[in-house]
């Protein structure tokens, strides 16, 4: 289990309304999602992802800057989904500031995991979760099958990525495996093996049928969906 301190809240909502996430969850989403597409440091700040948060919402950026600086430094960093990337100097303000400088942020590979389940990052997901996963390494046959077959499956079936991986990091948000970097076999198993159990049916089934079968069972999803 994962020590409390680093439970991130990117899919909490509110208990009246499901369908809602937090406030907490939406900075900690658009945190993530501009570091995962801002490449400027200048621009990885807390000050500049306040101000981009606020402009995306139509808010003041002082309004959500204590909250920013919460979730970094309280949430987002101790759950190993963002690091320090450097610090900018100062040419303004308290000296110590000046030689302190200012700090950046980046994500790490456990936050370029969790940003492939953020929804506002678009047709950017599955990229990062393409580039993510070709970096893995394939050492055993086990790891080379799931390598494989995710790479396969961003290709043509994304949707069911989608669902697997967010599966994947809802557990880790809420406790249920302490880490998610590096992407393992068995842990990922432990995950999902029971949420694709309708769609491994589906597959088996689908593999045995017949032409005239599985001509038959695409004109039905096509018919239904």
């Amino acid at each position: 289990m994962k020590d409390e301190k680093s439970n991130i809240a990117i899919f909490d909502t509110f208990k009246t309304r499901r369908n809602r996430f937090t406030g907490e969850a939406k900075r900690q989403r658009g945190i993530i999602a501009h570091l995962a597409t801002e490449q400027s440091p200048e621009l990885r700040t807390r000050t500049s992802i306040a101000h981009a948060i606020a402009e995306q919402h139509g808010i003041l950026w002082q309004n959500i800057y204590s909250g920013i600086f919460r979730d970094l430094d309280e949430v987002l960093i101790p759950a190993g989904v963002v690091k320090e990337g450097g610090r900018l100097p100062l040419r303004r303000g308290p000296k110590a500031l000046q030689l302190e400088g200012v700090p950046f942020y980046e994500l790490t590979d456990t936050g370029m995991l969790v940003a492939s389940s953020i929804e506002e990052l678009g047709d950017k997901r599955m990229g990062l979760l393409k580039s993510y996963v070709s970096s893995l390494p394939a050492n055993d046959a086990q790891c080379k099958a799931m390598k494989d077959g995710l790479l396969l499956l961003i290709d043509r079936a994304p949707a069911f990525v989608t669902k697997v991986i967010n599966e994947y990091i809802y557990a880790y948000s809420t406790g249920l495996i302490s880490s998610i970097a590096p992407l393992e076999t068995k842990k990922l198993r432990s995950v999902i093996a029971k949420e694709i159990f309708v769609e491994k049916e589906l597959v088996e089934a689908f593999s045995a049928f017949s032409g005239e079968q599985k001509e038959l069972a695409r004109h039905f999803f096509k018919v239904m969906t």
